[in-house]
């Protein structure tokens, strides 16, 4: 079993998954049969990446061969934006379920903490490009969340791209029912988010990177972005340690307790991203990591800016 940490609901969510975003439907089943074989039993999805069928065909052709069993696996998947309303949580749920040839979800995460208008539109915009909101509040999300749980379509719920007065007003919300076993952030040594890390731990809330090695294939990359795989400083200590620069990002979260779900479709990376605990940075090299932040933010999801549940505003 890979090295895994325990969420507030008594399971055990393995500290290293398989990202999915950006990963096209014709790759995405060859990297998720790939990451199985390489020992990855977490999958981090979403309904708006558009790939869910895919890797539900990947994980259904592992367990056939008898590699891995249902229980064995940790699925995460999120609920869209155009979700929010409570009578639409539930049916957004069970399509993903669907998608995925699953019973039920190990975690399902509300994606944003931005509603927006409900319909087949994923990005409703208005004529200057900004999203069009839905009139609802995601503590009533919240609640059609909870629902999930008791109903067994989920075993465990959270968020992702809240800050941490948002996530407070989840914890306050009076009559709460399951409290946020995950909170999923963008987070590498360029936005190393000490403050919501260490706020999310105290509160006993699993902390998970996306984008923990700054995303070098985003859509939107200018060529003048700062590459942390190209950094060398990162790259010097890869090569004191004999490892690469990937892997050095992903072990300075693991070691701060924060799970990661790298995103790749070459067999050969997927299988060098899994290879983190075999050793350890120093206290001096992680320092060093940490000495790289520059609150620089890659997924500002600009046309929700005018939201009034924008999450990026408040220092945390």
């Amino acid at each position: 079993m890979a090295a895994s940490l325990q969420l507030c609901t008594g399971a055990r969510m393995p500290l290293v998954g398989l990202g999915t975003w950006k990963s096209a439907a014709g790759q995405v089943k060859a990297a998720v049969t790939a990451a199985i074989d390489a020992g990855y039993r977490h999958f981090d999805c979403a309904y708006v990446y558009q790939n869910e069928s895919e890797i539900g065909e990947g994980i259904q052709q592992k367990i056939k061969e008898g590699v891995v069993k249902r229980e064995d696996l940790f699925i995460v998947s999120k609920l869209w934006s155009t979700f929010h309303e409570k009578h639409l949580v539930k049916g957004a749920c069970q399509k993903t379920l669907a998608d995925l040839k699953l019973d039920y979800l190990d975690l399902y995460l509300m994606h944003w903490p931005l509603g927006f208008k409900a319909g087949e539109e994923l990005f409703p915009a208005d004529d200057k490009g900004m999203a069009i909101p839905s009139n609802t509040d995601f503590l009533d999300t919240w609640e059609a969340m909870e629902e999930l749980v008791d109903a067994g379509l989920v075993k465990a719920i959270g968020v992702s791209n809240f800050n941490h007065e948002q996530i407070e007003r989840v914890l306050n919300k009076p009559g709460l029912k399951h409290k946020p076993a995950n909170v999923q952030i963008e987070c590498n040594p360029y936005l190393t988010q000490e403050k919501l890390v260490s706020y999310c731990q105290s509160k006993g809330i699993a902390v998970t990177a996306y984008s923990p090695l700054g995303s070098p294939d985003r859509p939107w990359a200018k060529p003048e972005d700062p590459s942390l795989l190209d950094d060398p400083k990162i790259k010097e200590i890869a090569a004191k340690h004999n490892k690469s620069t990937a892997q050095v990002l992903l072990r300075f979260q693991i070691q701060r307790n924060v799970i990661v779900i790298p995103k790749s479709v070459t067999p050969q990376r997927i299988v060098e991203n899994f290879q983190v605990f075999d050793f350890k940075l120093t206290k001096e090299e992680m320092a060093t990591i940490f000495s790289f932040n520059r609150n620089w933010r890659v997924y500002t999801i600009s046309m929700g800016k005018t939201h009034k549940d924008y999450p990026f505003n408040a220092e945390y």
